[in-house]
C-alpha cells in the first residue's frame, strides 16, 4: 500500500475530518478489518494565514515546500494538503515536491463533471473565492464558477475565520450560509455549490440543499486519497 502524508492544521477541525475519512473509506474497500498507515504533519495555521494576508505567496511555498519535504523524509509515497486555500500554490509545490501531490480542485473537478454539472457556486475564504487557481481548473472541462456578492463573500470570510476554523458551528451561521445559496439559486440558476472550504461541510453536512448538490470538498478529496493508496 502507499503511504500518504498530509499537511494539516489548516485547520485543525477539518484535518480530524481527513482522519476520520480517510479511514472510514478505506475500511469500506478494504474489508478484512485492517486500517490504514498515514502520516499527519500538523502545520501552523497562523504562518499559513499571515503569509495570505500579506499577498506572500512565495513564502507560502517555501513554507509548504518545507513542511511536505518532512512527510517525505517520513516515508510517504505521495501527499495532498487538507486545505483549499494553499492551493493557489499548488501548482509551484507540484513541480517542485519530492513526493506527487493530490490536487483537492482537481479531484473535486472530477466529481462534477462525472454527476454533469454545469454551473456551480463556490464558497470558500475571500483568497479562494477571489482567486483563480479554482476557475482555471473547471473551466478547463466547461464547468462555469459563480462566486457570491461582495457582501456575501465577506460575511463568508469572516465566519469562516473566526467561527469555523476554531470550531464553532451556530445554527444562525448555518442558516445564513444556505440563504446565499438560495440567492444564488434565485440569481445564477446555479446546479450545485462547492464547499470550497474543508471546514464548510462541517457546518453544512447534508449532501444537498433542497435538491441543490453540496459538494464536500474534504470528502471527495479523501475519496481520491484512499483510491490513491490502493492502487
Amino acid at each position: 500500500m502507499k503511504i500518504l502524508g498530509i499537511i494539516g492544521g489548516v485547520g485543525p477541525e477539518s484535518t480530524i475530518e481527513y482522519y476520520r475519512n480517510v479511514i472510514a473509506l478505506y475500511r469500506e474497500r478494504q474489508r478484512d478489518g485492517s486500517y490504514p498507515e498515514f502520516i499527519i504533519n500538523s502545520v501552523d495555521l497562523k504562518k499559513g494565514l499571515d503569509f495570505m494576508a500579506a499577498n506572500n505567496l512565495n513564502g507560502m511555498a517555501d513554507y509548504l515546500l518545507g513542511e511536505i519535504g518532512k512527510l517525505a523524509r517520513a516515508g510517504a509515497n505521495f501527499g495532498l494538503i487538507s486545505a483549499n486555500t494553499p492551493h493557489i500554490v499548488f501548482d509551484e509545490l507540484a513541480s517542485k515536491a519530492p513526493i506527487p501531490l493530490l490536487s483537492i480542485i482537481e479531484a473535486t473537478c472530477a466529481a462534477a463533471k462525472a454527476r454533469k454539472l454545469k454551473r456551480l457556486a463556490l464558497l470558500g475564504t475571500r483568497f479562494t473565492m477571489q482567486g483563480t487557481f479554482y476557475s482555471k481548473v473547471f473551466t478547463r472541462e466547461g464547468i462555469e464558477l459563480v462566486v457570491p456578492d461582495a457582501k456575501d463573500q465577506e460575511y463568508i470570510h469572516d465566519k469562516y475565520l473566526n467561527e469555523l476554523v476554531p470550531g464553532k458551528f451556530l445554527p444562525e451561521t448555518r442558516a445564513e450560509l444556505l440563504a446565499i445559496v438560495d440567492c444564488m439559486k434565485a440569481k445564477s440558476d446555479i446546479d450545485g455549490v462547492i464547499l470550497a472550504g474543508t471546514e464548510l461541510p462541517l457546518i453544512l453536512r447534508d449532501a444537498d440543499h433542497k435538491g441543490i448538490p453540496l459538494l464536500d470538498t474534504t470528502k471527495i478529496h479523501c475519496q481520491a486519497a484512499v483510491a490513491e493508496m490502493l492502487s
